[in-house]
């Protein structure tokens, strides 16, 4: 039993040492230049990327032993062995588009963000207080932007909006529809449903202001700005819905994976309610956890219950009073918020996702 622990927590420690390294990579411009400019050997990296040699043989060495970079000769001159990132690779650590891209530099860089703000965190768990989204730094808000990217360019309104079949019609119809996305955080959701209709009008909400700084840079980047607005605004404010220019104004109003970092949840989903139009569709998309707790658990719980002591916890408490709910938010915690704003039903849409579970809301 011990050992199997030991084994278990020496693989760990690989994983975040290769997560840390490839933090390094992508920040310093490493795989971009490997793929850009072809293999190269310690000098010529440091050269390309503006760095010191001895590290970026040292950090060479480590990609090849680690196996992400592959070498052409291993047993050569340490000065002149030429490495190269094969072109799997490659696609995976740079193609933000990718789906899976989100696992390598955009984790790595979330991981770093997280650690650095253990302090506040450790004086959280003491107070019972919480740590604002501030306090971990632009790494984790672009983390957090690049993990959900592929999902909503490549799929979102290709292959999951289809399949919630009243909403995908009215987005593609005329008067152009009205989208609402609540917890937008860096827009790639609302630009993905603005790109996926290209009728719809999407304003997208978000507490924090460097995100929607972001938001609309990337949206005007997507050429869909004329389209997409985006606000500074508390999701959870009873005045987001109460104002007469939303209130029963929009076709459509998502939450995509935000719903559990809020400090008010019950809050938001009355303003939810409130700005749905008569027959609009209310759509949460939120953690696939588990429907009970069991321990041990599945490695995606795990996963989430990694993040939710480390961010999302202390993130939802930083508000008070806050619900507490943290990242694993089970669906009957969502029925309950959702019959205390007023919702009749909770469907569980039937949408497949390893990670995430889709929620529609009932009136």
């Amino acid at each position: 039993m011990g050992e199997d622990l030991v084994s278990r927590l020496f693989a760990a420690n690989l994983g975040a040492l290769d997560l840390l390294s490839i933090h390094i990579g992508d920040q310093l411009g490493f795989y971009r230049s490997l793929a850009d400019d072809g293999p190269a050997t310690p000098t010529e990296l440091a050269t390309r990327t503006g760095t010191h040699e001895r590290y970026a043989r040292e950090w060479l060495e480590q990609q090849a032993a680690t196996a992400i970079l592959t070498v052409d000769d291993p047993g050569g001159d340490a000065s002149e062995r030429r490495y190269a990132l094969p072109s799997a690779h490659a696609d995976l650590l740079l193609n933000k588009d990718n789906l899976d891209f989100a696992i390598g530099a955009p984790l790595a860089g979330a991981l770093v963000a997280a650690s650095s703000a253990i302090p506040q965190v450790l004086d959280a768990f003491r107070t019972g207080g919480g740590v604002p989204w501030g306090a971990y730094g632009s790494r984790l808000r672009d983390g957090e932007a690049n993990f959900n990217r592929g999902l909503y360019l490549n799929v979102l309104c290709q292959d999951y909006f289809p399949l919630i079949p009243d909403a995908h019609e009215r987005l593609r119809s005329q008067p152009p529809a009205r989208v609402a996305d609540l917890g937008c955080g860096s827009g790639w959701s609302s630009i993905a449903i603005a790109r996926g209709y290209p009728g719809c009008l999407v304003d997208g909400f978000d507490l924090d202001q460097a995100s929607v700084s972001l938001a609309r840079k990337n949206a005007s980047e997507a050429g869909v700005s004329d389209r997409v607005r985006f606000e500074v605004a508390d999701a959870s404010d009873p005045s987001l819905g109460a104002a007469p220019a939303r209130r029963g104004a929009y076709d459509v109003v998502t939450i995509f994976e935000a719903l559990h970092d809020m400090s008010g949840p019950v809050e938001a989903l009355v303003n939810v309610r409130a700005m749905l139009a008569p027959g609009g569709t209310a759509i949460v998309m939120d953690e696939r956890v588990g429907e009970e707790f069991t321990a041990p658990a599945d490695d995606v719980e795990r996963f989430m219950y990694g993040w939710s002591i480390l961010v999302c916890l202390p993130g939802g408490m930083s508000q008070p009073p806050a619900a507490g709910t943290g990242t694993v938010m089970r669906p009957a915690t969502l029925r309950k918020y959702a019959a205390k704003a007023g919702f009749r039903d909770v469907v569980i849409l039937p949408i497949e996702n390893d990670f995430f579970r889709f929620y529609r809301l009932v009136a």
